[in-house]
């Protein structure tokens, strides 16, 4: 049995009726299947990178999260309804590079325990449960939206078609005559209390925070604004010039890759697929700097008239670490064993987040020379 440190799992209420986590479970769910259905027998062998993992075993581990938590309790002696499940799936347990090696069961099979686990769940929904119960269920649908959302750049980084159904447009960001938002020197609550619904464990616990007064973009950088830094002698003379992932120049014209096809670079989106770093060097050559995770977080309480979201992830300057008096929930392995210095806080959301995961609270994280996911950022003044 998994010892668990706390019980502040309990505290995430209120939780929604049953009848939205039976729609949250739906929708959640029919996004993999569609993903894991339309890929083509060749493309579920994908190259052994530190950033992919191959679809069967990604799509085996959300259905044995999901069973492991809401219908194990956390308890490996209680028999998974596919053998071998445990050893399989088990992303604490599996590594990395062992996922391509391992004896996967065929896709039908999986198929039919994701059914078997997913039925299992609206049995559930269908009668009274506890908030224990409603936690799980929670905790397995958002762990389910962002490996789907993973599917997605996963499919980016490969250059493959998007193997599920979706619409999207090419935003432009509008001029704003308020090109800086300042704020006065500020108190706000960091991170999330109890009794405020679902959270993660490294937003507990809520805190007020001082924030010195700051100037922050009411707008993210865009494609012209990081081009002029790509093209600036700055960055042409030095030994490692900076490109953005999936651009490219063919004659005097710049082109974006979204998944297998090549477009011409909008000039007024917003730029992604910018590391950390990348983006450091871009305030660098600017003289500005990123926000802080309070300060991006204080922007996002704006209404929206006022500051213009990205679709985006977008990076902050503070690295992931945990707030005072955090524990571990069940979980254990979301936040703590990435508390190491090499990460670094993403706020907002992109393009592939489903509404449910879009909170000001919420802390996304990535190692800072990552740049596949669908990431950009916006700037402070100094």
């Amino acid at each position: 049995m998994l010892e668990f440190s706390t019980d502040d799992h309990l505290l995430y209420s209120p939780h929604p009726p049953a009848s939205t986590l039976e729609q949250w479970l739906r929708e959640s769910n029919h996004t993999s299947y569609q993903m894991i259905t339309n890929i083509p027998l060749s493309d579920q062998l994908v190259p052994r990178l530190n950033i992919v993992n191959p679809p069967l075993w990604e799509f085996g581990h959300l259905t044995w999260f999901h069973e492991f938590w809401v219908h194990r309790h956390g308890w490996a002696d209680e028999p998974s309804l596919l053998w071998d499940a445990d050893f399989l799936f088990n992303s604490s347990k599996m590594a990395h590079q062992d996922r391509w090696s391992a004896p996967m069961p065929p896709l039908s099979n999986l198929l039919a325990y994701n059914q078997s686990v997913m039925e299992h769940t609206e049995q559930l929904l269908s009668k009274p449960i506890d908030n224990k119960t409603k936690y799980f269920i929670q905790l397995a649908i958002f762990h389910q939206d962002m490996h789907n959302e993973a599917f997605a750049y996963m499919w980016q980084t490969l250059g493959r078609p998007l193997p599920f159904s979706r619409t999207f447009h090419t935003y432009s960001l509008e001029d704003k005559t308020q090109p800086w938002i300042h704020f006065p020197k500020t108190t706000i609550q960091a991170g999330s209390m109890q009794y405020s619904g679902f959270i993660f464990d490294n937003e507990k616990w809520g805190y007020s925070i001082d924030l010195p007064p700051f100037s922050i973009a009411s707008k993210p950088v865009t494609n012209a604004d990081f081009l002029n830094f790509v093209e600036s002698q700055a960055n042409v003379s030095n030994s490692k010039p900076i490109t953005p992932s999936y651009w490219k120049k063919e004659r005097d014209v710049w082109l974006e890759r979204f998944f297998d096809r090549w477009i011409p670079l909008n000039p007024t989106s917003a730029v992604r697929h910018v590391s950390y770093q990348n983006a450091q060097r871009f305030c660098d050559y600017n003289k500005v700097r990123l926000p802080s995770e309070h300060e991006f977080s204080l922007l996002m309480s704006q209404k929206a008239m006022v500051w213009q979201p990205s679709n985006l992830w977008e990076w902050t300057s503070s690295t992931f670490a945990p707030f005072p008096g955090f524990s571990t929930d069940p979980y254990a392995d979301y936040s703590k064993p990435w508390f190491d210095g090499n990460y670094q806080v993403l706020k907002g959301w992109s393009m592939f987040t489903p509404e449910r995961l879009r909170r000001n609270a919420f802390r996304n994280f990535y190692q800072r020379n990552r740049s596949d996911h669908f990431c950009g950022f916006r700037t402070c003044l100094l």
